[in-house]
């Protein structure tokens, strides 16, 4: 009787631990949580029009923001970026960080001000606290190579 139920119980830690396997082989990526290329765009759009409304920043896309051709291609290029680092089927073909951000002087409270409106945008967007939390996560490393004075 021992044995039974000692193999029963290998059993069912077994067919769990290879359910828990498969659930997180077919979990999505967080490009796919985030809904895709689609929402990923709307995302942007929201953020970059919050960056343009704040005067903490917005002096940095001056330049940017007034040439409709250089706004498209800033888009395009955040929108790869984001889904690439998502885990998406995008490349990102722009500037390393630090040679972008070279020169501008940005400090830390000016990239905190960043991520609120980038926080802000997927707030709108209802994105989740998990998916949020992970985009955030992956963007957040380039802060040392955006940042130039504390």
């Amino acid at each position: 009787m021992k044995i039974q139920v000692l193999a029963i119980v290998a059993l069912v830690s077994f067919l769990a631990s290879t359910a828990g396997a498969q659930n997180a082989a077919k979990q999505k990526s967080l490009y796919d949580r985030l809904g895709g290329k689609k929402a990923i765009t709307a995302v942007v759009d929201e953020f970059v029009g919050r960056v343009a409304a704040d005067d903490r920043i917005n002096h940095f896309f001056a330049a940017t923001a007034s040439n409709p051709a250089q706004l498209a291609s800033f888009k395009m290029k955040l929108v790869d970026q984001i889904c690439e680092a998502s885990g998406g089927p995008c490349k990102y073909t722009g500037k390393d960080m630090k040679s972008a951000h070279r020169g501008m002087g940005i400090s830390t409270a000016d990239f905190n001000a960043l991520v609120e409106d980038l926080v802000g945008a997927l707030d709108k967007f209802k994105v989740g606290e998990a998916e949020k939390n992970q985009l955030l996560g992956v963007l957040g490393p380039m802060q040392g190579q955006i940042v130039e004075k504390k």
